[in-house]
């Protein structure tokens, strides 16, 4: 019987079996390495590119918070040119309001019975002081202010006597009289009296 010696073989085998299996390790290892640095590489260009994206954002945020702090103070001194117009159409229409009222008092006044000392106009309300030679010379007045539809209510707020000149004694008034809201119609029918 003849035998055969396999023990250097199967040694062999064995070796090469092993040095497979370190090749095949060392060749993973070096596989899995480079993956996670081709990853490592990938986030960090998403990264950067991501930054760049944000920082873009930023400067277009700050250029739109420029762009609205403009539009901001444009429409605040739009705002201050509004109310200046406002002021000055308001001081157009009333500019000849005083006027109209001196005229307006001096038609309603009885010659020669009665005198303005101050005549005292207040947005709504008018104030009247003067002197008037009796009682009835002041109810007269004030029926033609009421009459006159300038006034929805005619106050006589005091009515003493005064002395003028230590010899003639006079009647010292004092009226108040709110305006009717404004209209051109009855200021109109009022004049015309």
């Amino acid at each position: 019987m003849i035998k055969v010696n396999l023990l250097p073989f199967r040694a062999a085998r064995k070796k090469e079996n092993i040095r497979r299996q370190v090749s095949i390790f060392f060749l993973l290892t070096i596989f899995v390495a480079l993956c996670m640095y081709y990853y490592n590489i990938s986030l960090n260009n998403k990264i950067n590119d991501y930054n760049v994206k944000i920082e873009n954002i930023k400067n277009e945020v700050a250029k739109h918070n420029k762009i609205t702090k403009e539009i901001a103070d444009i429409e605040n001194r739009l705002d201050v040119l509004n109310k200046k117009t406002g002021v000055i159409k308001n001081l157009e229409l009333n500019r000849k309001e005083p006027v109209r009222l001196l005229d307006i008092m001096t038609s309603m006044v009885i010659p020669k019975q009665m005198w303005f000392t101050n005549l005292e106009a207040k947005e709504e309300v008018v104030t009247i002081k003067g002197f008037a030679l009796d009682n009835k010379t002041v109810a007269d007045f004030m029926t033609r202010l009421e009459e006159s539809k300038l006034f929805d209510s005619v106050n006589l707020m005091t009515l003493k006597q005064q002395s003028y000149n230590k010899n003639i004694n006079l009647k010292g008034f004092v009226i108040s009289c709110n305006k009717t809201p404004h209209d051109n119609a009855g200021t109109d029918k009022a004049t015309k009296q």
